[in-house]
């Protein structure tokens, strides 16, 4: 029941549903915080000059939902009434469930009368805090929207059973715990009180005395009112009209607004639409109890990758003992491995752990919430949330579908060592293969030479192969042509750039190796060696390579790059050489771009070829392993300016900043300025500058980022100066 507190409480003021009402978009407020999200309109697009000029089709106007929006899903504290220049912008505010409210366009006039009754504003709009669909009030105003008595019913329950011990209902100071009720007197009694005010004789003897528990059921199964039409409040609602999907009353068919549609009886529907949501709640049931189960499989793999990690490293620590001081200085680089291959399997499962729990703590909620809602007794109020609930039902169950339920990481740590070879050549004990599983899980085998066999000729580096691009380095090798010992493989070794220690960047059979995400203008030394089951062979000259120059005149490294496929979300769609984009997915999905920066000053920019109903595509920076199936910003991995028509924004982990009026159309050009001289990030908007500076502090590698949906299409353009009064900023600092 816990897990369900969150459906039955409002989107405005977070508390419980107070009178609650049904939104035409099935959403409920209460009727107090309707009346205060209340907006103003205009005066020419109030549904009397729709209605005059013949175009209103309905009781209720929608607005357009992008131009007319007072705020987005991800507004940040400042709304306007967006195609009404009349209309002025005002703060808003933000509920304790952080949905951001508007105040009223004006402060309601003095009333005595309940808020259902009085007046509102003349030409009033009201938006949705949740699915932010505006429309605009006819002169019923709040009247016109039915009241929700299966979530007030609802609610009553939920509210008594958390409630504490009853009292008795006639102590006069310190009430009581009550061990009786009175079903003909509806009074909850103590003994003493029992005794002194509701004797067993004459006519109270005749009364049913029953527990406390007893008796607030009874309470709660006593008959509501019987809800009413909306149009005529006298009429109780008789049929059920199936175009509208809504129950109506008989003075509704005879006006003639529902006459030509089709009409069942009220009952009949209230039992189809009950049994169609108890067959979607059997789905879903399956599904949580499935995650349920997920869950505790999950958790005993962290145990199980607990118990294989103190396993290994007891093995390895024990080989690694028996052998000689040389053995010594390698133990502490093998356990590193091993520990970031732990933490790397217990992050990935505990991110996968809290990522489902969250889900199942919704879908329990959701479910618990309609099983509730199938206990009411009121047909015209449960049909009027149902189809709601019924497609949230089935939409949450499909979200299970999509591989949800599927480990993302194996308990096993394929991890072996051969302690038997001589100690001779304990030197050349390295790790000499990688086998790389589904995960990016790697398998490390150790393997020694033996002296009984020759190990292999050195390889030679093919230098009129070799070259840099950007900060990419291509390296080509062959054994030499004498060379009768064959190779199993080859390791590619670069220093760090500064002329530190060199790492291995590659392992493999192939003879030709490109490494991506260098520093740009900055000098590397490359080596390469073969290995055999023998062993490893010595190592190669050392090659100097270049990476590209910064034009110091622009603070500009000219990188020239275009979209990685291998890399961006499955719905991402790719053309023009990697250069386009856009999505098939009405969802936000990341793509990157395939050069990363960690030096210099680089700018690109993006244009605008397709823009449909104004959704908010976003534009910056990320790492590598940032998240792809949200909006670009959402996770601490991404620096991002989100945009729409009208305005934009700066994101980081989830945070909103510095919202700037102006938006994108088709054609606008977006330019991206990252300078890790400074360490900031910029953002620009057709040539000028969208704010001011969005970030700073940035250090690290990052990758050209942008999160789209199917409305959208962007093209890429690298290659270009920083914009001009930038680089004249930048030579006089």
């Amino acid at each position: 029941m816990e897990e369900m507190e969150e459906e039955l409480k409002c989107p405005v003021c977070g508390s419980f549903y107070r009178e609650p009402i049904i939104l035409p978009c099935s959403h409920n407020l209460c009727q107090a915080c309707a009346r205060n999200i209340l907006v103003q309109t205009p005066e020419s697009e109030s549904p009397q000059s729709r209605r005059a000029s013949g175009s209103g089709v309905s009781d209720y106007d929608y607005l357009d939902l992008d131009k007319m929006s007072l705020y987005s899903e991800a507004d940040s504290g400042y709304g306007s009434y967006g195609g009404f220049a009349s209309a002025p912008t005002t703060p808003c505010q933000k509920s304790p469930n952080g949905v951001r409210v508007f105040p009223p366009a004006m402060p309601p006039p003095a009333t005595h009368l309940s808020p259902a009754l009085a007046p509102v504003p003349r030409n009033s709009c009201i938006t949705c805090p949740q699915c932010h669909r505006s429309l605009i009030l006819d002169d019923r105003g709040l009247r016109g929207f039915p009241k929700n008595r299966v979530l007030e019913g609802v609610i009553d329950r939920y509210q008594q059973s958390k409630a504490a011990a009853l009292k008795c209902q006639l102590c006069e100071k310190a009430p009581k715990e009550a061990t009786v009720m009175c079903e003909q007197c509806d009074v909850f009694y103590c003994d003493p009180c029992r005794l002194r005010c509701h004797p067993p004789r004459g006519p109270l003897a005749k009364h049913r005395l029953v527990p406390p528990a007893q008796g607030r059921v009874s309470r709660r199964l006593s008959p509501r009112k019987v809800s009413t039409c909306t149009d005529h409040e006298l009429e109780n609602h008789s049929m059920y009209c199936v175009q509208c999907k809504m129950p109506v009353c008989y003075q509704c068919l005879e006006e003639g607004k529902h006459s030509s549609h089709e009409v069942k009886a009220l009952g009949a529907m209230w039992k189809l639409h009950k049994s169609q949501l108890s067959q979607a709640l059997n789905g879903l049931s399956d599904r949580a109890k499935e995650a349920k189960e997920f869950l505790v499989q999950l958790r005993t793999m962290v145990q199980q990758i607990q118990e294989n990690s103190v396993e290994f490293e007891a093995c390895l620590v024990a080989q690694c003992d028996a052998l000689i001081d040389a053995l010594n200085r390698r133990k502490a680089q093998l356990l590193a491995r091993v520990n970031k291959e732990h933490e790397h399997k217990l992050k990935v499962v505990r991110d996968q752990i809290s990522h489902c729990t969250v889900k199942l703590r919704q879908t329990t909620g959701l479910m618990e919430y309609c099983l509730e809602v199938i206990k009411e007794n009121d047909p015209s109020g449960f049909l009027q949330i149902s189809d709601a609930l019924i497609r949230r039902v089935h939409l949450t169950e499909d979200q299970w579908g999509k591989g949800t339920l599927t480990p993302r990481m194996t308990t096993d740590f394929d991890l072996s060592l051969d302690n038997s070879p001589l100690l001779q050549s304990i030197h050349q004990l390295d790790f000499v293969q990688m086998k790389v599983q589904p995960r990016n899980c790697d398998a490390l085998h150790f393997q020694n030479t033996k002296a009984s066999s020759p190990v292999p000729a050195t390889p030679i580096l093919q230098l009129e192969e070799c070259c840099t691009h950007n900060n990419s380095a291509t390296l080509s090798w062959k054994q030499p042509p004498l060379s009768t010992v064959p190779a199993e493989g080859y390791i590619l070794e670069l220093d760090d750039g500064n002329g530190g220690q060199f790492r291995e960047v590659y392992v493999g059979k192939e003879t030709m190796c490109t490494v991506d995400g260098l520093h740009f203008n900055s000098t590397y030394n490359a080596r390469i060696k073969a290995f055999n089951k023998t062993g490893v062979s010595q190592y190669s000259k050392t090659l100097v390579l270049q990476t590209s120059e910064v034009d110091i005149k622009k603070l500009l490294a000219v990188a020239w790059f275009a979209f990685d496929p291998g890399s961006a979300h499955s719905d991402i769609i790719f053309s023009n050489d990697n250069l386009t984009v856009t999505c098939s997915s009405y969802d936000d999905r990341v793509v990157l771009g395939k050069t990363g920066f960690s030096k210099g000053v680089h700018y690109w920019e993006l244009t605008v070829d397709r823009y449909d109903n104004h959704p908010d595509p976003a534009f910056g920076v990320a790492r590598i392993d940032v998240m792809k199936d949200v909006m670009l910003g959402k996770d601490d991995k991404a620096w991002a300016m989100y945009v729409d028509n009208n305005r934009s924004w700066f994101m980081h982990n989830n945070s909103h900043t510095n919202r700037t009026e102006g938006g994108i159309t088709k054609g606008a050009t977006i330019g991206v300025l990252l300078d890790l001289n400074r360490k900031t990030l910029t953002f620009f908007i057709n040539d000028e500058q969208q704010g001011p500076i969005a970030f700073e502090n940035v250090e690290g590698m990052f990758f050209p980022a942008v999160s789209l949906n199917r409305n959208v299409q962007v093209t890429l353009h690298t290659g270009l100066p920083v914009p001009d009064f930038y680089s004249s900023r930048a030579s006089i600092a």
